[in-house]
């Protein structure tokens, strides 16, 4: 098993500009690297790369990715989430930026304070940090759920 891991994930996008836009001025993320057909971005440990759906085959066969295939259900079952410290002042970010809060932050019964966005393109995702011994839940709920859904040891 792998002890040490990062996470850079790449989602194609109808409008590379506009998700850059978004990832930037609304959720933090900085610009690495811009050209023509591809975005690289980075908040903290994550890397997020945006790639332009027009770039994709129309259509193909298999499992692959095609812009038939995002067109019918971009990021079905997927939710993207970030952890960070920071979660009010995202939070608060997010709010004063008026892109719209697809939930309100909230404190979980597992542990967790979250608040959730939908990108440009459709991309669900959920901004969370562990609740503190201040917050109404307790960290332990949190490890608890944690430890019962990955192997820790």
């Amino acid at each position: 098993m792998a002890s040490e891991m990062t996470i850079r994930f790449e989602l194609f996008v109808s409008d590379r500009d506009r998700s850059v836009d978004f990832y930037t001025s609304v959720l933090g993320f900085e610009v690495q690297r811009l050209d023509e057909s591809h975005a690289l971005l980075t908040c903290g440990s994550v890397i997020l790369g945006l790639g332009r759906q027009a770039d994709l085959p129309e259509t193909g066969p298999g499992p692959g990715f095609t812009q038939e295939r995002l067109n019918r259900d971009r990021g079905a079952g997927v939710e993207i989430v970030l952890e960070t410290p920071e979660l009010d002042t995202l939070y608060e970010r997010v709010r004063r930026s008026r892109w719209p809060l697809t939930a309100p932050l909230q404190d979980r019964p597992w542990g967790l304070r979250d608040f959730r966005v939908t990108d440009p393109d459709g991309y669900y995702l959920r901004i969370t940090s562990p609740m503190t011994s201040g917050d109404t839940g307790n960290n332990e709920i949190h490890e608890a759920h944690a430890n019962s859904v990955f192997d820790v040891t």
